[in-house]
Formats: C-alpha cells, sequence, structure tokens
C-alpha cells in the first residue's frame, strides 16, 4: 500500500503539494506514481523564477520503464528547485515526500491549494 501523508494535498495525476510556513509550496510526485512508474534515472526541472499556471507542465521525470511529464498542481513562481535531484535522481523513489521533492512555489492565489484532493480523497482515487 502507498504512503499518503494526511498533511499534504494532491492531484489525479499523482503530484502532492506540502504548504510550508512561509507560505511556499513544496511540489513532488506520491509515493503511488514513483512505485508505478519504477526505478527513477532521470529528473528534468524548470529554472528558478519560472511562473507556472495550475496544470502546466513543469518538467519530465524518466523511469526504467517510462518517461512522464509533471503538472503543476498551483499555479505560482518557482522559488528553488531541488538540485540534488541531478546527481541523486532516486531520491523519488526513497524518499518521495523528503528528499525526493521537486520544486517550490510562491502561490498566485493561497486558495489554490483547495481545489486539491485530501488524503482520504486519494486514497480513493488510487483504489
Amino acid at each position: 500500500m502507498a504512503n499518503i501523508p494526511n498533511d499534504l494535498h494532491y492531484t489525479e495525476e499523482h503530484e502532492y503539494v506540502r504548504i510550508n510556513a512561509d507560505g511556499t509550496v513544496d511540489v513532488g510526485i506520491t509515493d503511488y506514481a514513483q512505485g508505478e512508474l519504477g526505478d527513477v534515472v532521470y529528473v528534468e526541472l524548470p529554472k528558478v523564477g519560472t511562473k507556472l499556471g495550475k496544470h502546466d507542465v513543469f518538467g519530465t521525470i524518466e523511469a526504467v520503464k517510462a518517461v512522464s511529464e509533471l503538472f503543476s498542481p498551483v499555479a505560482g513562481e518557482v522559488t528553488e528547485v531541488n538540485a540534488r535531484l541531478d546527481q541523486e535522481p532516486a531520491l523519488v523513489n526513497s524518499d518521495p515526500y523528503g528528499a525526493g521533492w521537486m520544486i517550490k512555489l510562491r502561490l498566485d492565489e493561497p486558495s489554490g491549494v483547495e481545489s486539491l484532493m485530501s488524503a482520504d480523497a486519494y486514497t480513493s482515487h488510487v483504489g
């Protein structure tokens, strides 16, 4: 069974959002998603300062099984990118909610997170 933390918000495309104390959010892919992808070998992420709309593609993730696009769950500006993933893409597999986060965003609208799924809704979504 996939690990689905209660304190995060989720999308149907299997991204998660963690709200930080400073008002930014961390974005990454869920434990379920990394399990479906298999061993992650490469992650392409945007540059700091990139402006994203909700559902905009912000990068790609390449695994042994497939290459998938990454979609922004919310609108905002990229304030930080997880540079460790350049050298250690497998962090997405080993620690998707910790060291395997992908980008930090400054939200255009703080309420943007409200339209995302709760942990319970995401659990139902993935079955």
